[in-house]
């Protein structure tokens, strides 16, 4: 269990702060879906794909003052920033586990993505099964607020693509 959680701050710890909670999930997500070794359960929701799983982990984090959770008001609504406390980096060094180093790599480039685009790309990711035109049409399905367009998708898949090779390239090496 706290092998789970530390993974979780791993990857905020590499991010150094990721900001949203929404942004958090799809990295997780994305990570997962390249591999890497979360174990989080995903459902589609709202935003993509969404972990309750890691939502509750990140509860506990917070609550264990291993995480810092900052809630900003942006306009309309509230904004979370998470950072990893100094009691955070210690556990870390307890459970450090080997963790691919291209995972540091994806979890640094997605952090610079902004959560719109993230969140096409887990939904890209998602319903990777499907034929490439499927995905163009269930996007614009079950994305219709945000008005996705095929050049952003086509960005997505682009992004996903350079992902994998980052991960590929690593392997091989």
């Amino acid at each position: 269990m706290l092998f789970e959680h530390a993974k979780i701050l791993h990857a905020i710890r590499t991010a150094k702060e990721v900001v949203g909670r929404k942004k958090l999930q799809k990295m997780i997500y994305i990570a997962k879906r390249l591999s890497f070794p979360y174990q989080e359960k995903f459902d589609f929701h709202f935003y993509g794909p969404y972990s309750e799983e890691l939502t509750l982990q990140v509860e506990e984090l917070v609550n264990m003052g291993f995480l810092d959770e900052v809630k900003e008001k942006k306009g309309g609504y509230f904004q979370y920033r998470y950072q990893l406390t100094k009691n955070g980096g210690e556990f870390l060094e307890l459970f450090e586990q080997k963790l691919p180093s291209t995972l540091d790599e994806c979890i640094n480039d997605m952090n610079k993505k902004s959560s719109r685009f993230l969140e096409l790309v887990s939904t890209v990711l998602y319903f990777d099964a499907l034929p490439r035109e499927d995905i163009y049409k269930k996007i614009s399905q079950v994305k219709s607020k945000q008005r996705y367009t095929k050049e952003e998708i086509d960005e997505a898949f682009q992004y996903i693509e350079s992902l994998k090779s980052m991960v590929n390239n690593q392997q091989m090496e």
